[in-house]
């Protein structure tokens, strides 16, 4: 893979890094665009001296920015995160949802994005005999309201009240006799190197056991999530047939992602 190509009049890749190492020491917290503009480098070579730093344990990446090291980001509520990009997200569903076609067997994850493809797969009223395995209750009671066009079954295992979700023990043993058409999985992160990546390690198991169950697997992720990595790996890029943005999108990770073999296709 090639490398971004050093913007001119940038500080030194080492004097730029000890810079950033201490705004994030300075601040707890310190975001791609923020170092973006401050450097005068692109948000390429920003996650570029992210990665290295996190490599020597100086600093913690996390989705947007990064933290010093030891520090864990606390999980948002899913009512906060669903109030971000929300416009997006619902562009997201939609283009989504509209990979479903009458008969299928669809997996849907947890997550504000995938909540959105519940409700665009509610607003398709010509949509018949489609089965629709959850982990997310707020999903179920969303679509409860399609029966009997769209029947839900709900995975079943141990609640976690911030997002909603139902997680392991019991929560993949439904979905190892399933072999669905095509699962949604949402994630904290996408990165060509990182690949799919989530904050929280239960749920990261129920997305694994999801892409196991089913025969096309689509990852869906505000551009925000592009270019992040978080605390749990899901899987490579190359192992999903498709991730669903938007155009808020970093250009050079969506361009290092098809380098990886990951198709991206924005929602309009």
């Amino acid at each position: 893979m090639t490398q971004p190509e050093p913007d001119p009049g940038a500080p030194p890749p080492e004097l730029r890094q000890e810079r950033i190492v201490a705004l994030v020491r300075e601040r707890g917290f310190a975001r791609v665009t923020e170092l973006s503009e401050r450097f005068g480098v692109s948000t390429v070579t920003v996650r570029t001296d992210l990665q290295a730093l996190e490599g020597h344990g100086r600093v913690r990446r996390i989705r947007g920015g990064a933290v010093p090291p030891g520090v864990v980001p606390s999980e948002r509520p899913f009512e906060v995160s669903a109030r971000e990009l929300a416009t997006e997200k619902t562009r997201i569903g939609e283009h989504a949802a509209r990979l479903v076609t009458s008969g299928d067997t669809v997996i849907l994850d947890v997550g504000t994005t995938t909540t959105a493809i519940a409700r665009a797969l509610l607003a398709r009223t010509e949509l018949t005999d489609v089965i629709v395995f959850t982990n997310a209750m707020n999903i179920a009671l969303e679509l409860e309201a399609a029966s009997p066009r769209i029947s839900v079954i709900v995975t079943g295992g141990t609640v976690r009240p911030l997002q909603h979700s139902l997680v392991n023990p019991l929560a993949t043993v439904i979905l190892e006799g399933v072999n669905a058409s095509i699962a949604f999985i949402g994630c904290n992160g996408v990165d060509p190197r990182g690949g799919v990546t989530n904050l929280n390690l239960p749920e990261a198991e129920v997305k694994r056991a999801m892409l196991r169950a089913a025969r096309r697997r689509v990852v869906v992720a505000d551009g925000s999530k592009l270019g992040e990595v978080e605390l749990a790996k899901v899987c490579d890029v190359n192992e999903v047939s498709l991730v669903i943005s938007d155009r808020t999108a970093d250009p050079a990770v969506v361009a290092e992602l098809a380098v990886q073999g990951c198709h991206v296709e924005f929602a309009l």
